[in-house]
């Protein structure tokens, strides 16, 4: 890998939207899992907006068969539009319009559902030989964290692939990808002038391992969600076998990346999450997701709250 690759832009995203969504059923068999509203947005709208804001100009759709709704939501409907024009309805224009401010968007459809690491393979043309992020839909991450942004800075300044590690118990670990990990300082690494990054909050990932059980835990940080990844993954994922679950796992070619030399585009470096994280994925953190946006919504924020608080008083809790 030459030294310009190492430190090239992060530019590309991927979002891998492929799965069924059985956990969201009977609600999923016509809708996609993606377009399930937090308040009054589709969930991957906001993982778009992450990754605009993160700096992201490009992303690619890992799609599948019925959910030609979520190309839909990002492109233009020019009845609406000029109805809400002509009525002056300028605040719901700019919600639907919103789309205009957002990275470009391409779409690619998975086929066989064979994993998220086939799934992510899908993107090799696309993305070519350069680095590119990679977002879980099911994640979402608020933005008191840009999590993301950090991690694109740091693997510009230090190259290899990075990933998001959540502080996790050992009964949590056996459903995510449990990481051994080495503390890297920041200063003497060049890190330091990341803006909110603190010593502790980055790792070298020694060893990783999908969805362990909980004997075989590695440590308490887990990897999630978000991916910064060296184009070096693909050569890793065309002859990756199925693994756990009979897929192809992404998390079993960071294992691939972390012994790969380093010249050659390996090497995997961890960013813990500091802030809130929601698993929309699962119905607990779907409805944690929408409460706690909720609350913090401008403009329903205050009635949403004392609704709460009423609900509360009267429950046998």
């Amino acid at each position: 890998m030459s030294s310009l690759l190492k430190n090239a832009s992060v530019r590309h995203g991927v979002i891998p939207a492929a799965g069924r969504g059985t956990r969201f059923l009977p609600m999923t068999k016509a809708i996609p899992k993606e377009m399930l509203p937090i308040v009054d947005r589709p969930a991957i709208e906001l993982v778009v907006e992450e990754a605009t804001q993160a700096g992201l100009d490009d992303l690619l759709l890992i799609s599948a068969a019925q959910k030609q709704m979520i190309e839909d939501h990002f492109d233009a409907v020019p009845d609406l539009e000029a109805a809400l024009r002509e009525g002056e309805k300028w605040e719901l224009l700019a919600s639907i319009e919103r789309y205009q401010d957002f990275a470009r968007i391409h779409s690619v459809r998975q086929g066989h559902p064979r994993g998220l690491g086939h799934a992510v393979y899908q993107a090799r043309h696309h993305v070519g030989d350069a680095p590119f992020a990679v977002l879980l839909p099911d994640d979402l991450m608020h933005p008191e964290d840009p999590v993301l942004e950090k991690m694109i800075a740091v693997r510009e300044q230090i190259g290899g692939s990075v990933v998001a590690l959540l502080e996790v118990t050992p009964q949590q670990a056996t459903a995510y990808g449990s990481a051994d990990v080495t503390t890297i300082p920041l200063a003497s690494n060049g890190l330091d002038g990341i803006e909110g990054l603190n010593d502790g909050d980055v790792f070298r990932l020694n060893k990783i391992v999908e969805k362990p059980p909980i004997d075989e835990v590695l440590s308490e940080y887990a990897s999630v969600g978000r991916y910064v990844l060296d184009p070096k993954v693909f050569e890793i994922l065309e002859t990756l076998p199925p693994g756990r679950g009979g897929e192809i796992q992404l998390t079993d070619s960071f294992q691939s990346l972390i012994e790969t030399p380093e010249d050659l585009g390996g090497g995997v470096t961890g960013v813990v999450i500091r802030g809130r994280r929601f698993d929309t994925g699962d119905k607990l953190g779907y409805l944690q997701a929408v409460v706690e946006m909720g609350i913090e919504d401008p403009q329903l924020g205050g009635e949403f709250r004392a609704l709460l608080k009423g609900l509360v008083k009267g429950l046998d809790l």
